[in-house]
């Protein structure tokens, strides 16, 4: 039975998804202008930047989000400002992960009032449940929420995986639709295509880290959930286009800008934060939303934010395109201010969150730096 036959059988909303969700799914950074306060101008400059890209869907309140660290009443006020935004135009997806069932069945509310299009779901984290309390607590969970439902495989953040058995049992319920798995294990992921995808191709497998998309893509996952799309969001629909046609010069072609970005992005920083902050940083160079990040987490000093900069224009050098206007033309065009004098001191990785944050800014003249030392690959970059 197809899932929208069984969400018609069981009485649950129809949504606006077509089986399965395919394409490039953006996992968008949350927008701030203080520690709880939600930038909601910068988020609909987001929203307009990723879908000017192609992207296949929206999703927020995910890992890139920072979604623990919000309130729950600013989490309520992204899925509503984000839908008004989308307005329909692609599929949005709301992360209700939460230690509390009562709090995730809450959010999941919220998300169908406001007209989203499914929810996103990883195991409760902090406690380390074992597999039969987790097949459990999704019988207790799944039936009731009001929207389609995508498991998320995070076990990095939550220390629990989601077992081939545990999918198979989950998918039995009515709107289970689909897996997004940021494990980082392929053969984890071939496990899913072989023993699920093959047998249920309406059920949706989406990759999350980078550097697996192509990979996962020309095995049979219908598409990619990557944080680096909040920056390049035009590069990731172009790679997952190219290897759904199975377009192999042109993925590798492709998958090596990624691989450039993720490396000279990635490896700004020392803090497992560290991707997060690069994106928000980037993001506000480019002049799209503040890089302020929510407690405990820093944004990036002076001299990190100086090298997010110098690796864009690196990236741009390099055929990667991020908005409509490059980087070069606009410092030529309009030379920017000097750098905030108000950080306070700190180590070299940012200072106390709830400081002022930084404003989206022209970007500065830069000084190159080499490119092999943007190239370092990270140690353990935070999988998105």
């Amino acid at each position: 039975m197809s899932p929208t036959a069984k969400l018609e059988s069981s009485g649950q909303t129809q949504s606006r998804l077509k089986y399965p969700l395919k394409g490039i799914i953006p996992p968008l950074v949350t927008p701030l202008l203080d520690e709880d306060t939600l930038d909601v101008q910068g988020l609909e400059r987001l929203i307009e930047h990723v879908l000017q890209g192609g992207v296949h869907g929206i999703f927020v309140l995910g890992t890139t989000g920072e979604t623990p660290h919000l309130s729950y009443q600013l989490r309520q006020q992204t899925i509503e400002h984000s839908a008004k935004i989308v307005a329909g135009r692609v599929p949005l997806l709301v992360g209700i992960t939460d230690t509390s069932l009562q709090e995730s069945l809450s959010l999941a509310k919220c998300a169908h009032k406001h007209n989203a299009d499914a929810v996103v779901l990883a195991p409760p984290y902090y406690f380390p449940a074992g597999q039969t309390e987790l097949l459990n607590w999704l019988k207790m969970i799944v039936p009731r929420l009001p929207l389609p439902c995508f498991l998320y495989n995070l076990p990095k953040i939550t220390k629990l995986n989601f077992d081939l058995p545990t999918i198979k049992e989950a998918m039995k319920m009515s709107n289970c639709i689909g897996l997004k798995d940021s494990s980082g294990n392929m053969q984890y992921v071939h496990s899913i295509l072989k023993d699920v995808k093959r047998s249920h191709p309406e059920f949706s497998v989406l990759i999350g880290p980078e550097d697996l998309i192509a990979d996962g893509v020309l095995f049979g996952a219908d598409g990619a959930v990557p944080g680096g799309a909040n920056v390049s969001p035009k590069l990731f629909v172009d790679l997952y286009s190219a290897a759904d046609a199975g377009d192999i010069a042109q993925v590798r072609g492709l998958q090596d800008q990624v691989l450039l970005q993720r490396q000279t992005l990635y490896s700004i920083g020392k803090y497992e934060s560290k991707a997060i902050k690069a994106l928000k940083s980037a993001l506000s160079i480019l002049g799209i939303c503040s890089d302020l990040l929510a407690p405990p987490f820093n944004k990036f000093l002076d001299e990190e934010r100086q090298k997010v900069e110098d690796g864009l224009l690196l990236l741009e050098d390099n055929g990667i395109q991020f908005v409509e206007e490059p980087l070069r033309k606009r410092q030529k065009r309009s030379p920017s201010p000097d750098a905030d004098d108000n950080a306070d001191d700190n180590d070299d990785d940012g200072h106390v969150a709830h400081n002022n944050p930084s404003t989206p800014q022209p970007a500065r003249d830069p000084l190159l730096l080499k490119t092999d030392a943007l190239l370092k690959t990270p140690k353990d970059p935070l999988l998105l």
